[in-house]
């Protein structure tokens, strides 16, 4: 039983990663007043640019190099995403398209890209490809002894047995928290996302810190499509694997309104949506029987949470649990 749990909370926080990234990325985002609705595609982009470089570095080189395979996958995954992240910008803010329907857009235009993306990567009659030397580096886990007891042995599989990107997810969260509450820079965007005509006035660039929260905000989110493939994933990509992000793509945006915005709450409400999501396949080890249909419940059950918290937030109104004040509008100087 033991040896049961500790695969369920071990597969909980290797979901929970890969929804921190999205969510980090996209409440990034929301601070500065854009509501990005495409974190779904540009995950997608993030693991299909990420993987497919590792990939194909790997594939053209004797003696891969550890740092190279594991630099050319995030900076790749980063860099395209934060890209496509410029482009919603773009699109919303300099020229005022409607937030909710370009970023369901960008939805599907980075999962077809993603999936297009993947037709040059996997050869003609092979269903799925793996990285394998990039994977090995992705799940190695910390090297951490601290005996032989039960105790022991549970302490490392929780807190020591994953890869690295466990551990780069936590500090982002962190540091991000220290910026948005600690910092200038910070400080400056949370003002744009609550009030941008009074941003403005006080001689704070709207559009710098929208463009720069935006697409910043994307690179983050694409980490974790390629942390979904490299280590959740174990190193394989299929045609189906863009279908596999972009349904946990959802659960990072509905991670954001659980978290009510703060950076830290993405690190404990990740794990629990993974718990919560996975609570379907391992309730069997507790003497619970359930029926295809209730399993499917389970499965929901993120959702209804997110949607319990949004509705107590409301009723409550408290300011700081409230998302920014411009999130969704269009800012228009002329109207200050």
């Amino acid at each position: 039983m033991l040896s049961t749990i500790l695969s369920w909370i071990t597969r909980a926080i290797l979901f929970g990663v890969v929804i921190m990234f999205g969510a980090m990325g996209e409440t990034l985002t929301e601070k500065s007043g854009n509501m990005n609705l495409g974190t779904p595609g540009i995950m997608c982009i993030g693991g299909a640019f990420g993987f497919g470089c590792t990939y194909l570095y790997e594939m053209n080189t004797d003696n891969p190099n550890a740092f190279l395979s594991i630099a050319i996958a995030l900076v790749c995954a980063f860099v395209i995403s934060a890209l496509a992240g410029t482009l919603f910008c773009l699109l919303t803010t300099t020229l005022r398209a409607n937030q909710n329907v370009t970023g369901l857009a960008m939805t599907i235009f980075g999962s077809g890209l993603a999936k297009f993306f993947g037709m040059f990567i996997i050869p003609s009659g092979v269903v799925t490809v793996k990285a394998v030397f990039a994977n090995k580096l992705f799940t190695k886990s910390m090297p951490v002894e601290l005996g032989s007891g039960k105790v022991a042995t549970v302490i490392e599989e929780v807190f020591f047995g994953h890869g690295f990107m466990l551990y780069v997810a936590i500090v982002i969260a962190i540091a991000m928290s220290v910026f948005l509450k600690r910092t200038r820079a910070g400080l400056n965007l949370r003002a744009v996302g609550e009030n941008p005509a009074t941003a403005d006035a006080a001689g704070i660039s709207v559009t710098k810190y929208k463009y720069l929260a935006t697409s910043v905000g994307a690179g983050i989110a694409g980490l974790g499509g390629a942390y979904y493939i490299l280590d959740y994933n174990y190193g394989g990509w299929s045609t189906g694997a863009a279908g596999g992000i972009q349904a946990l793509g959802w659960l990072a945006v509905a991670l954001v309104i659980f978290a009510i915005w703060r950076p830290l709450n993405l690190i404990w409400g990740s794990f629990l949506f993974g718990l919560c999501y996975w609570l379907y396949n391992y309730i069997g080890v507790f003497g619970v029987r359930m029926t295809s249909a209730q399993s499917a419940l389970l499965e929901a059950i993120p959702y209804l949470v997110t949607i319990l918290v949004l509705i107590i937030s409301s009723i409550h109104k408290k300011r700081e649990n409230q998302p920014p004040a411009a999130l969704g509008l269009a800012y228009f100087r002329e109207e200050r």
